[in-house]
């Protein structure tokens, strides 16, 4: 494990660019983006990039080749997530009215609810630096692979147990969350999409800097 020190939760310095280090990987940054849970772009995502630690972009990597072999590529929605992006979560989740995206990702429940059920995290193994959320993309058609349920569905639907779906979107998670824990990372009960790495180099240090080619470049 490494030693916090000063300043730590704005140094980059032990972050890398996932495209740059995995460049077969797709990515859709959705809190860059104004489709997501709340509607609006996300605190702290200047740049529709994703960065992780080296730790766990080098067992992404290995993730990806393993895909690729079989005919996948994978696609990532969410990488490293700053605290401030946490925070508008939780002041979204307590003071904002706006329940605009509610058909969308929480049909089921009332906003309050998406903290209470585990779905959103006062702090966020994100924040750690060494958390990823993704799916698979089929290499002959391009079209992301049926798993049941869409990227932050907040439902039942979305645990990666759920069998209410047919059995080829079950097996498609679970070749998912096959290669990913093979290659180091652990899986969550809520969310199919979501996996950590295990042996996390950061795992008590919540990091603030911003998703920022710049900053990061620094």
């Amino acid at each position: 494990m490494k030693a916090e020190y000063k300043n730590e939760l704005m140094d980059p310095s032990d972050f890398v660019v996932l495209g740059d280090f995995v460049p077969q990987i797709i990515q859709e940054i959705r809190y860059h983006s104004t489709y997501n849970f709340i509607g609006d772009r996300i605190d702290g995502y200047e740049d529709p990039c994703a960065l992780l630690t080296v730790e766990a972009a080098r067992a992404l990597k290995g993730a990806a080749n393993e895909f690729m072999v079989q005919g996948y590529r994978l696609k990532v929605f969410d990488a490293y997530r700053p605290a401030c992006a946490v925070k508008h979560f939780v002041l979204w989740g307590i003071e904002d009215q706006d329940i605009r995206m509610k058909p969308y990702f929480y049909p089921d429940l009332e906003k309050q609810a998406l903290f209470s059920e585990g779905y959103i995290a006062k702090k966020s193994s994100h924040s750690r630096g060494s958390a990823v959320d993704l799916t698979l993309v089929d290499m002959k058609t391009g079209k992301e692979v049926d798993m049941g349920g869409p990227f932050d569905l907040f439902s039942e639907v979305s645990h990666p147990d759920y069998r209410g779906i047919t059995d080829e979107q079950y097996e498609n998670r679970m070749k998912l969350r096959s290669v990913m824990v093979r290659n180091g990372f652990r899986t969550i009960d809520c969310e199919w999409w979501h996996f950590y790495l295990d042996n996390e180099p950061y795992p008590d240090t919540y990091f603030e800097f911003p998703v920022s080619l710049a900053y990061l470049k620094k």
